[in-house]
């Protein structure tokens, strides 16, 4: 916990003014870039909105999260930024992310040319000694890494289509990292900047970006939160290690199903439907849990609050398996398991129901675009 008020002003002080610059530079790229991530593939599915919008979003994000950077070097220790090995591959890997995603927003680059990047961008993770710990063989950890980033990219792409939506669940899983920060007085630690710098990007974009929204986070954004998430999951998730526990994988697995709950149900549901309905899950579509709110009847607006809810659950629980995880371990691992499978059952059940009553052909499309 905080044990001098000076730090606790300072880290305050410093999250606001992110959240103010944030604001602003999400305001003057408003004004200035109206075309980016506009452009469309031919034939392929138009975004569940049908106004088009700037996708800016994640251009904010990255400025803030360079600036972090140099506030921490200056204010603090810089041998903690440039002499920390994880740190650099953090920043390697999320620059490459934010590069493709920026192109592939501008360009429409080629599948294979996006997944190469997001192999590379795990790979960098794991030489930088970012990697999960949960077996004793120390490949099968590196393959899972790798296999956790590309998840992780292509999950926060394939959330990011409605208002309001990935920005939101992005904000809960990086105040979960934040939380174990705090709970386990770490908060002098370069992570503390760089994930306060995140969720002020996040702030100031879901400003602009809750329904009615007037700017997209487009592959530029997604990308690089994939990367920024995945290095939250595996540090603060798989290789987690509550107060006062023995480390165990099956905190680490409960951990995860229940940070990143509402990413990992979005995709396994889609997957599940698309794959039993005989679609390709790898084309995009309207049938994501979010759109089969919406044909339950939800409004946008609600939808989005539906799911910061959910989030927030989920954030409460993780506090609590951190904090009282050394006597109660498997009774907070029970209760994520539940709220995980009650989620899933009910979106499923929600996706299965809608599929039945209209013709569910016409939610997919030709490309991917339509998740992004």
């Amino acid at each position: 916990m905080f044990s001098d008020p000076a730090h606790l002003f300072l880290l305050i002080f410093f999250f606001l003014g992110m959240v103010a610059f944030a604001l602003l530079i999400n305001r003057l790229l408003l004004r200035c870039v109206t075309t980016l991530g506009t452009k469309n593939q031919p034939g392929a599915l138009k975004r569940w909105s049908a106004e088009t919008k700037p996708a800016i979003g994640g251009l904010g994000f990255f400025i803030v999260f360079l600036i972090s950077f140099w506030v921490y070097s200056i204010l603090f220790d810089p041998n903690q930024v440039f002499g920390n090995t994880p740190i650099l591959g953090l920043l390697i890997a999320a620059t490459m992310a934010f590069v493709m995603g920026l192109t592939d927003d501008a360009y429409n680059t080629r599948p294979v040319l996006k997944f190469s990047v997001q192999v590379m961008c795990g790979v960098i993770l794991v030489i930088s000694d970012t990697q999960i710990q949960i077996f004793e063989n120390p490949v099968i950890d590196q393959i899972l890494t790798v296999l956790w980033v590309i998840g992780m990219m292509n999950s926060i792409n394939m959330l990011d289509n409605m208002d309001g939506i990935a920005g939101s669940v992005s904000a809960f899983i990086i105040l979960a990292g934040i939380s174990n920060l705090i709970i386990s007085g770490r908060s002098f630690e370069v992570d503390m900047i760089l994930l306060l710098a995140v969720l002020a990007a996040i702030c100031g974009f879901l400003y602009y970006n809750w329904h009615p929204s007037k700017i997209y986070m487009g592959d530029t954004g997604s990308q690089f939160l994939g990367v920024i998430l995945a290095y939250v999951g595996i540090k603060y998730c798989w290789n987690l290690n509550p107060l006062g526990a023995d480390a165990s994988p099956l905190t680490g697995v409960s951990a995860v199903l229940l940070v990143f709950l509402l990413p990992i149900i979005d995709t396994t549901v889609v997957t599940i439907n698309r794959m039993r309905l005989g679609q390709s899950p790898f084309i995009g579509g309207r049938d994501h849990t979010t759109h089969n709110l919406s044909y339950f009847g939800i409004s946008d607006g609600k939808i989005g609050w539906i799911f910061t809810i959910k989030a927030c659950i989920m954030f409460a629980l993780y506090s609590l398996m951190v904090l009282f995880g050394a006597g109660h371990i498997l009774t907070i691992c029970v209760l994520s398991a539940i709220y995980f499978l009650t989620v899933l059952l009910l979106m499923m059940g929600i996706t299965v129901y809608n599929a039945r009553r209209t013709d569910s052909r016409s939610w997919y499309g030709s490309s991917s675009r339509a998740d992004s």
